[in-house]
């Protein structure tokens, strides 16, 4: 690549695309790279402010903005997304599903710590909707060293960068706890707010149980659900470490493995999470009811695409933890 004066830069091979912004109007290529400049091309180019042009000229330890994204898309893209065509050295990958975008941000941060490297992403672990732009990717010069963009490509190594977990059908079960409620002293209200946060995923209660507030009764609903074939369990309320808030005592008698009881997340701090064999069983303290956003809006869209979470999936909630 090569930088000369516009005016003699007719029959040259235009090395990058320049861009017309107009704003409210336009913002696009007005001459794409590859194009042969004519002399019809000098008086417009100039009115785009360009008295000086770069043409392409041969280099063996170069590569063009376009051909390095076109390496960042290779390392980048995993299951389930789609990539724009290149553009102004840039592309683009969208979710070719719903589910929840994973990346692994360990290998992001070495690449991008390069120098001259840019792939930019939404939150790691989020609930994504199909078609949604989750990350653009470009080099920042117009030609790029090769032996970097080879270092990329042994730093990502064989296992893409990036991909979308598509969710699953899961058989629902609930048990409503509270003794309040199991005597019908008062109507439930956190039901419905579970069936309206299911209902986001595709999925519905499949089968409600209602238990007072001991702890042999929650016990005996959370293994009925289980013996019918439920594939996640949830359980509303008793979650406090007051004494008469049994309901993490009854999901640890099951033999469940307890994941965490107790997050780093406002609200939503008493959520529990344990697994009886593969099934996730989640206590939800009171604050899921009447809050818009908690904790359990943050693990609930993981869970619903199989993925098995471990401590250290919570105690990295911290950061951004307060909802």
């Amino acid at each position: 690549m090569k930088e000369i004066k516009v005016q003699d830069a007719v029959g040259q091979i235009l090395c990058h695309d320049v861009t017309r912004i107009v704003r409210g109007v336009v913002k696009d290529a007005a001459f794409r790279k590859g194009h042969i400049i004519t002399a019809e091309d000098i008086p417009e180019l100039l009115k785009l402010g360009k008295e000086n042009i770069y043409v392409w000229e041969d280099d063996e330890t170069k590569l063009h903005e376009n051909d390095a994204a076109e390496i960042l898309r290779a390392i980048c893209q995993g299951d389930n997304l789609t990539a724009t065509d290149v553009k102004e050295g840039k592309i683009e990958l969208c979710a070719a599903c719903d589910g929840v975008f994973h990346v692994d941000a360990d290998r992001l941060n070495v690449i991008n710590d390069l120098g001259e490297i840019c792939v930019a992403t939404v939150r790691n672990n989020i609930n994504i909707k199909h078609g949604k732009t989750v990350v653009g990717m470009r080099v920042i010069p117009l030609v790029i060293d090769k032996l970097k963009m080879e270092r990329v490509k042994e730093i990502a190594g064989d296992v893409p960068l990036m991909t979308i977990a598509p969710y699953k059908n899961f058989k629902v079960g609930l048990v409503v706890t509270g003794s309040e409620i199991f005597h019908e002293r008062i109507k439930d209200t956190f039901t419905p707010v579970i069936e309206s946060k299911l209902k986001t995923f595709g999925l519905q209660i499949d089968e409600r149980r209602i238990s007072d507030d001991s702890k042999s009764m929650t016990h005996e609903k959370i293994l009925e659900l289980l013996n019918l074939g439920c594939d996640m369990i949830l359980c509303t309320g008793g979650m406090s470490v007051d004494p008469d808030d049994r309901t993490p005592a009854a999901i640890k008698s099951t033999g469940a493995n307890v994941v965490t009881y107790g997050v780093p997340v406002l609200p939503g701090a008493m959520f529990m999470l344990a697994y009886l064999g593969d099934v996730p069983i989640m206590g939800l303290p009171g604050c899921v009811m009447f809050c818009s956003k908690t904790v359990f809006d943050l693990i609930l869209p993981r869970v619903l695409t199989g993925e098995k979470l471990t401590r250290r999936d919570f105690t990295t909630l911290g950061v951004g933890g307060l909802l």
